[in-house]
């Protein structure tokens, strides 16, 4: 059993954001900022990690990725904004 991760990434800017899951966070996020694997964070320069959750089991992690994937994107800036106010890049010093 591994863990995973569901994560928001955004732009400078803060006005896009992309849902994703992962099972090595940190890996993905380095990958995000070299324009790795992605068009769409590559193309909207999404290299900011704003939100996360942690999950054991990957069929869940899956599902809740695929619930905020349907948000409405007032509901997922409220989610963040929930956990991290100050909208900052969690993973600055990766």
């Amino acid at each position: 059993m591994g863990y995973y991760s569901v994560y928001i990434v955004s732009n400078l800017a803060r006005t896009v954001f992309y849902i994703g899951m992962t099972n090595n966070l940190e890996r993905r996020i380095i990958e995000h900022r070299n324009n790795e694997g992605s068009a769409f964070t590559s193309k909207y320069k999404c290299h900011y990690l704003v939100y996360y959750e942690d999950y054991t089991d990957v069929n869940n992690a899956i599902s809740r990725e695929k619930q905020l994937k349907n948000w409405e994107r007032k509901w997922k800036i409220e989610l963040i904004r929930k956990e991290n106010p100050e909208l900052i890049d969690l993973a600055k010093d990766w």
